[in-house]
């Protein structure tokens, strides 16, 4: 079938989406087509706001309209219990769950040397950082149990090892290989409750 030009560019960028096929693409698009003009006014510009004014907090790394997250900011919760995640989405997990009051550190990435990824490639050294001013910190590891998760939870123990920091990490309820952010609320928060300490 040929679309029109606007149209199959329009199909083509709704392609560029996780899970989404050329047929769901194409019922996504036709949707548009038919939405209000205002209504396509404003999902247009919360696309470009989003890729425009997103950055990266600069304490835990996760995202944020501001130089500072509103969890970061949020001084009723537990500065001294930290969990470690891989991505942003992850924390969006968390906080779905309900059932986490510490606050996060969003590596941006996992340790991976066959893909040229080492520590310094992530947002390893900010957290060293925040760890050394924190009197008997909790870290929980809450990276997926893959080999690049691993890997990074094993390089964690051992720079924080010998210091006065626990580190404990979910429940090995969770399937391995599993996103974080893929799981339900229920397993999130019975692995945040039965979490080990391991250091």
């Amino acid at each position: 079938m040929v679309y029109p030009n606007s149209l199959a560019d329009l199909i083509d960028c709704f392609r560029k989406l996780p899970g989404v096929g050329e047929k769901t693409a194409e019922r996504m698009a036709l949707a548009i087509v038919d939405l209000k003009k205002e209504d396509v006014d404003f999902f247009a510009d919360s696309l470009k706001n989003c890729k425009d004014n997103l950055k990266k907090c600069k304490i835990c790394g996760h995202i944020s309209d501001s130089d500072v997250c509103n969890i970061c900011s949020d001084s009723r919760r537990n500065n001294n219990i930290i969990c470690v995640l891989e991505d942003y989405k992850s924390v969006f997990a968390f906080e779905k769950a309900g059932n986490f009051y510490g606050k996060y550190h969003v590596l941006n990435g996992l340790i991976s040397p066959i893909d040229g990824i080492n520590p310094e490639d992530i947002n390893i050294a900010s957290l060293e950082e925040r760890v050394s001013k924190l009197k008997k910190p909790e870290l929980i590891i809450a990276l997926k149990s893959t080999i690049e998760g691993e890997t990074t939870s094993l390089y964690l123990q051992k720079i924080f090892e010998g210091k006065d920091v626990t580190i404990s990490r979910l429940s090995y309820g969770i399937p391995m290989g599993t996103e974080i952010d893929y799981l339900d609320e229920m397993t999130l928060d019975r692995a945040l409750d039965d979490r080990k300490i391991i250091s």
